[in-house]
């Protein structure tokens, strides 16, 4: 069953639709704020976002473009929540430190690349998330960032360029 029908069916009020989109995507959306912040506040962003999911699926008129719709949700709550800690840390301190180590990721293979993705900005990191890591296609980013395609392609130069520097300062070599 496709996106487009289980959607049209949720907002039809069939909770059963609505719990396969749930089982569908709640990895793939879990992945992307994992990868945007640490552990424990992906859990507590990607609960918000199923909420946000289930209050305005009634709303989205356009049901092929779930995935698309879903992921700007997801994007509109990671920025909010990073917004709301930076303002909150520069009350505190005067400095946001946004980056939090989970120790269980230090014991995977690609803790190297967690961390320098951390390093990275927010808008680099989140333009390489999305079109590597999700696979999604330059169009869709756009989309969900609500920027230009050009601007996504422009991003994702630096990103890789920024990318390749904080690798080679690690040691590593291409």
């Amino acid at each position: 069953m496709t996106d487009e029908l289980l959607v049209v069916r949720a907002q039809l009020g069939e909770r059963a639709a609505l719990a396969e989109l749930l089982a569908r995507w709640q990895v793939p959306v879990w992945t992307y704020v994992r990868r945007m912040l640490d552990a424990d506040r992906a859990d507590d962003v990607s609960q918000e976002i199923w909420l946000a999911v289930v209050r305005g699926l009634p709303r989205l008129r356009d049901p092929e473009r779930f995935a698309p719709w879903l992921f700007t949700i997801a994007r509109r709550s990671v920025t909010d929540r990073l917004r709301g800690e930076y303002s909150q840390a520069e009350e505190r301190s005067g400095a946001a430190d946004a980056a939090v180590e989970d120790p269980a990721e230090a014991m995977v293979d690609r803790a190297a690349l967690v961390s320098v993705l951390s390093d990275l900005p927010v808008l680099e990191r989140e333009i390489l998330v999305l079109f590597y890591l999700e696979d999604l296609p330059v169009e869709e980013c756009a989309y969900i960032c609500r920027i230009p395609a050009g601007t996504v392609k422009s991003r994702l130069n630096r990103a890789r360029r920024l990318l390749r520097d904080h690798l080679e300062e690690k040691g590593y070599r291409p």
